[in-house]
């Protein structure tokens, strides 16, 4: 059974400089769009009851709360629905806000990046520290009681120091959730084009987010990779269900989906969704790939893979099938033993890709 769902919004007022996300300036465009999505929503959807529906993007707090609504009524939900809006603090009223609440919205995820308004500016945003502090008072007078918010580390111009301020900052807010995002310069993005000075070294990167670690931590769970939560009511329930690898639909330009034992990708070109928004690319996952995915996927976790679980799902015994690599990896402290299978130790967070490559050596 598919529970979850994801729905792309692309429109953006400005595109972010790092952003290598599917955004553009055509909120002229959203009716059309919004349309195309319905129609897509009811070629693939099957009214199966949701646990999680998510709005990513691009900036979906673009569109009113009555368009949010109208999408939201395509599914069958219900109060324990997981609802996540993705939310661009900038020029966000309280009246905005309720009304958000008002359709079905439960959950907000505020792109706050950082509270130093220089760097906000450096990096394209459109919101300053103040828009921020504002727009989390009015979602508590609005009645939201699960509010997230992103931050990044690694930017031009950021130190040690100021990174530490940023965490300062954040474990004094009103807030349930807190998920990290170090700088990566991506093709396509202007970052690609004009890099910035100033930036952070490698070293200096993981050493915020060591520091990042540290102090969420006496505040938080500290779940997975990069995010951490007041307590597990407040886990990200739509993120666990990639890194369990659940199945899930993702509707709208660029969305990916993932169906047993396939996982579809939409086009990035506008027109080519309008014209045929059913029209995918699908890829046939191999038994290895799946299982190459609960390793990668789980030991994002910080709970780490369940030996039993894997081991059901694929009749085999994956702790022989890679025997080596977790010997290795357990003998240097990189991970650890837990009551269920193995995790990843703090330091085996650092160098995880490069740990994680070694299973596709088998």
């Amino acid at each position: 059974m598919i529970n979850c769902v994801y729905i792309h919004i692309p429109f953006c007022e400005k595109k972010c400089k790092y952003c290598a996300f599917c955004s553009f300036q055509l909120l002229k465009k959203k009716e059309i769009y919004l349309n195309t999505l319905k129609k897509e929503v009811k070629f693939l959807y099957k009214n199966e009851k949701l646990k999680t529906l998510y709005f990513g993007g691009g900036t979906p707090s673009l569109l009113s709360a009555d368009e949010i609504g109208q999408i939201i009524q395509y599914f069958n939900i219900n109060e324990n629905t997981e609802i996540t809006l993705e939310l661009n603090p900038h020029n966000i009223s309280f009246e905005k806000l309720k009304q958000l609440k008002d359709v079905g919205i439960n959950r907000l995820s505020l792109g706050v990046q950082s509270f130093d308004d220089n760097i906000l500016s450096e990096i394209g945003r459109t919101h300053n520290s103040n828009e921020i502090f504002q727009t989390l008072e009015h979602a508590r007078h609005a009645g939201f009681k699960n509010c997230t918010i992103d931050l990044m580390y690694g930017l031009p111009n950021q130190n040690l120091a100021q990174w530490s301020k940023t965490l300062d900052i954040a474990l004094n807010l009103d807030i349930e959730h807190i998920s990290l995002y170090g700088l990566k310069i991506e093709e396509g993005t202007y970052y690609s084009k004009f890099l910035p000075k100033n930036l952070p070294t490698q070293d200096e990167q993981a050493q915020m987010y060591e520091l990042a670690i540290e102090k969420l931590s006496k505040k938080f769970i500290h779940y997975e990779f990069s995010n951490f939560a007041k307590s597990e009511d407040y886990y990200s329930k739509h993120n666990l269900s990639y890194w369990q690898c659940k199945n899930y639909y993702g509707f709208g330009l660029s969305a990916s989906g993932h169906i047993g034992n396939k996982r579809y990708t939409n086009t990035y070109n506008f027109n080519e969704y309008i014209k045929n928004p059913i029209q995918k690319e699908y890829e046939i996952l191999s038994i290895q790939n799946q299982i190459e995915e609960e390793i990668f996927l789980g030991l994002r976790m910080l709970s780490g893979i369940d030996f039993e679980n894997i081991n059901k799902k694929f009749n085999i015994d994956v702790f022989k099938k890679y025997e080596k690599i977790f010997e290795k990896h357990l003998k240097s402290g990189f991970m650890q033993k837990t009551h269920k299978g193995v995790k990843l130790s703090n330091k085996g967070i650092l160098i995880s890709n490069e740990i994680l490559c070694d299973f596709l050596e088998v």
